[in-house]
């Protein structure tokens, strides 16, 4: 049977799933950001794509690298959401 505490317990694990594979990319291109930022800053370099280019490079890289360790996550995600499907059926 499917109760309140059920249907936010998965919202929860929904939530902390999602946090866990993107704070690390969102991690880099803030931190990239802020050192690109002062560069600007104390250069006096207005431009836009300078702070652009460098992160997108940083999140396509960062993505090869822990890419197979998102990917493991979201599958056992899902295969846990499929499992309790029988629950939910109940």
């Amino acid at each position: 049977m499917v109760t309140i505490d059920y249907v936010i317990n998965l919202l929860r694990l929904a939530l902390e799933t999602t946090l866990k594979l993107t704070l690390p990319l969102l991690g880099l291109a803030l931190v990239l950001g802020l050192i690109v930022g002062i560069f600007q800053a104390a250069t006096s370099i207005n431009e836009q794509t300078l702070s652009f280019v460098p992160k997108l490079f940083v999140v396509f890289v960062a993505l090869l690298v822990i890419g197979p360790w998102m990917l493991g996550t979201i599958t056992e995600f899902f295969n846990y959401i499929f499992a309790e499907m029988i629950n939910i059926t109940r």
